[in-house]
């Protein structure tokens, strides 16, 4: 079974992209970018600042705010929470 013309060119095509977005050396300004920590690299990074992950559930909504007022926060979502229960638990213990 013989292919159409049609197929032959959409698989070269294919063929074309593909190997343009395999491993090679970074286009356009890529390399410019700075490198991003691996997991690995990051968890190294934050043991060594004492931190340690916390997972909680929380009601979306409270999720929504916290998102919303953490846009503004210099240190982002993690400075937020840090400095919320800072000030709650003060706040507790006096």
């Amino acid at each position: 079974m013989a292919m159409k013309k049609f197929d032959l060119e959409k698989n070269k095509a294919l063929k074309l992209m593909q190997s343009t977005h395999k491993a090679g050396p970074e286009r356009f300004g890529k390399d410019s970018t700075p490198a991003t920590l691996d997991r690995r690299e990051q968890r190294k990074l934050d043991q060594a600042a004492g931190l340690v992950p916390f997972a909680c559930k929380l009601n979306a909504d409270l999720v929504a705010q916290l998102k919303t007022r953490a846009e503004q926060h210099p240190e982002g979502l993690t400075g937020l929470l840090t400095e919320l229960l800072q000030a709650g638990l003060a706040k507790d213990a006096s």
